[in-house]
């Protein structure tokens, strides 16, 4: 495929579909939602029924088949509205890109293929591999998976869960060779939550993203079928972090749809607040602050598309997601940050948007991989590419 900058006719119209259904769906709750905590059942069920949800499924299980590409124009649409309820929509994706991966046919057709149906209440799932003790820390897992008969018996516990609260099923990955760890001693399950011994904690109050529904687990003795392995007994790991290579970029690319409203936030106001006699806008010090804002964002923009294009084109991007998630990452935090500078007092009131998004873009440094991790990878695959 050529190199181009021009969307096709269908991204287009799904980047417009996207917009204005935050626009006209999302933003007009986002207050409400943040201020209570309320997961956006509503918004969710018009996505659903929009086919905003659940996008990545292939077309025989009933989804879209988007490709990775088309899943970035609208993460950045989406929390452009508001990156929580743009969270709580893009969980399933995360969870179910393990599975469209290495998952086997029944897996599918049992998981994927109801996620799409038309339903009074759209169906969600989790990803849980973060535990209270290990996040970056692949060594510190806990959680464990013993064979007996044609069961696995699940013990141990997840933190930090998104959807953990509502979710139908859980994509879960548990130690099952002490031995091996990561180099093929942890494999992946379907868990359900109604199952015996699933224990769903409380509803983490965090700084930002407040509809994210975000608890732990715990697992006591949890009988899981053999035909629940997710991939081969072993791939755990390898399936769990390989999913991110999908999920980085579209994660990215909400970190830009935050920086963009901000951005979009504090351009505004500076044309309208006046100080010795005239806008801010004319001060070259706020011209400045809002043209480096622009120019990251661009910049962001065209890693995420980048990181998204290689892997629907069959080539490693790895490091290339990794450069997107830092980059856009702290991008958020430094945009959101100025703009609350450049409304002033204003901007730290809730009474202004810019506070909101200040306080939703901080969990891009840490959701997904940590900046600190995402610059470990760059680090290690330009010492590999130097030898």
């Amino acid at each position: 495929m050529s190199l181009s900058f021009n969307f096709s006719e269908e991204q287009l119209a799904l980047q417009s579909l996207a917009h204005d259904f935050a626009k006209d769906v999302i933003r007009p709750v986002s207050h409400h939602h943040d201020k209570t905590g309320e997961y956006p059942w509503g918004v969710l069920q018009k996505a659903h029924e929009m086919g905003l949800l659940n996008t990545h499924v292939p077309n025989e299980y009933g989804g879209l088949g988007l490709n990775n590409v088309d899943g970035i124009i609208m993460a950045e649409e989406l929390a452009w509205g508001c990156s929580g309820i743009g969270t709580a929509m893009e969980a399933n994706g995360l969870a179910q890109a393990p599975v469209i991966l290495g998952g086997s046919e029944y897996l599918k057709q049992k998981y994927l293929t109801p996620q799409c149906e038309p339903r009074e209440k759209p169906m969600m799932c989790a990803y849980a591999v973060t535990e209270p003790g290990a996040g970056s820390d692949v060594q510190g897992l806990k959680t464990t998976a013993v064979k007996q008969g044609d069961k696995w018996i699940l013990n141990g516990s997840k933190m930090w869960i998104t959807n953990a609260g509502v979710a139908d099923w859980y994509f879960v990955v548990a130690v099952t060779d002490p031995s091996k760890l990561a180099r093929g001693g942890m494999t992946a399950f379907i868990v359900e939550r109604s199952w015996p011994g699933v224990v769903v904690g409380k509803k983490e109050w965090n700084m930002g993203q407040r509809c994210s529904d975000t608890r732990g687990l715990s697992f006591d003795n949890v009988e899981v079928p053999e035909a629940n392995v997710v991939g081969q007994v072993g791939d755990g790991w390898k399936l769990a972090m390989s999913a991110f290579d999908h999920t980085r970029p579209s994660v990215s690319a909400a970190a830009i749809g935050v920086a963009r409203a901000a951005m979009e936030h504090a351009a505004q106001y500076a044309t309208e607040r006046k100080t010795f006699g005239q806008p801010i806008a004319n001060h070259q010090s706020i011209q400045f602050m809002i043209a480096e804002m622009a120019m990251e964002i661009e910049a962001g923009r065209n890693l995420c598309l980048k990181a998204a294009w290689l892997k629907d084109n069959g080539q490693r991007n790895t490091v290339n997601a990794a450069y997107a998630k830092a980059f856009c990452a702290d991008l958020a935090m430094k945009t959101t940050t100025n703009a609350v500078q450049i409304f002033g007092g204003y901007g730290y009131s809730e009474e202004y948007p810019v506070e909101k998004l200040m306080r939703d873009a901080k969990i891009f440094q840490i959701y997904e991989g940590t900046s600190q991790i995402q610059r470990l990878i760059i680090a290690r695959e330009l010492f590999v590419r130097n030898k």
